[in-house]
């Protein structure tokens, strides 16, 4: 089952919200280009992702985020942003080790190798937004979402390795409506930070895919199907264990 991959635009130009693109790319971009012309290579454009072929054959999600979430976030946007540079960063890496674990065709890796790209090129940007607002990017007590999710994997290969694909989608399947969720109700008093989530909701659709994909090329489809249908449900029972945190992938609040 061949994936179809392409690289299109440098993800700096594609990643600028709208007021960074009218009038030349305003200041961080002209920030940017200047880096790049200093020889900064890890500011190089990077490309960014074709929708994946079978979208829409994932399975629905077994727990739906409401609205209440990202209202509870308001007084949390700083501590989201540095939360964001963190999954950013470990998305990047967690891409570039399956690089090393899937036995995909060359065509499958090479939309891993830009999705670890426009990971990278995610984080740089989130740490220019962290500099523009004054807000310093450091160390943070992460999340117990993703190590409970890891939780509900197989224990041996290749059911293990199709598991931990399957979770690296559920996740980017959960933080596309996250963020999607952070960007309309931040629109209303924070412009440019719902321009920055709802620019990277794009990106999160077209991830989660990928790593289906490649779970298909560990085992059949429908093996594939089942076991995301199954840690879906397991994600649902995570989300409602856990307590509302100022952090992307927290539960609900009390209220909601």
């Amino acid at each position: 089952m061949a994936a179809r991959w392409c690289a299109l635009a440098a993800a700096s130009a594609a990643c600028a919200t709208p007021s960074e693109r009218g009038r030349g790319g305003g200041a961080a971009a002209a920030a940017d280009r200047a880096a790049r012309r200093a020889g900064w290579p890890w500011l190089a454009p990077a490309p960014t992702l074709c929708a994946v072929q079978h979208a829409d054959a994932a399975p629905p999600a077994a727990y739906v985020t409401p609205s209440a979430w990202a209202l509870a976030q308001a007084p949390h946007r700083d501590e989201l942003l540095v939360e964001q540079a963190h999954l950013e960063k470990k998305a990047a890496a967690a891409a570039m080790q399956f690089l090393f674990r899937v036995p995909a065709p060359a065509a499958a890796l090479r939309g891993l190798s830009a999705l670890a790209r426009e990971e990278l090129a995610h984080f740089e940007r989130t740490l220019r937004l962290l500099d523009r607002r004054g807000v310093p990017f450091g160390p943070q007590a992460p999340a117990p979402y993703a190590e409970r999710l890891k939780q509900g994997c197989a224990r041996t290969m290749p059911e293990r390795l199709v598991d931990e694909l399957l979770v690296a989608a559920v996740i980017e399947a959960r933080s596309h409506e996250r963020m999607q969720l952070l960007a309309d109700a931040r629109r209303a008093d924070d412009v440019e930070l719902a321009d920055f989530y709802a620019d990277l909701v794009g990106a999160e659709a077209r991830h989660a895919p990928i790593y289906v994909e490649l779970a298909a090329h560990v085992l059949p489809t429908d093996a594939v199907a089942a076991r995301h249908t199954a840690l879906l449900a397991h994600e649902a029972a995570v989300l409602r264990a856990l307590p509302f945190a100022p952090r992307l992938h927290s539960g609900a609040p009390a209220e909601a």
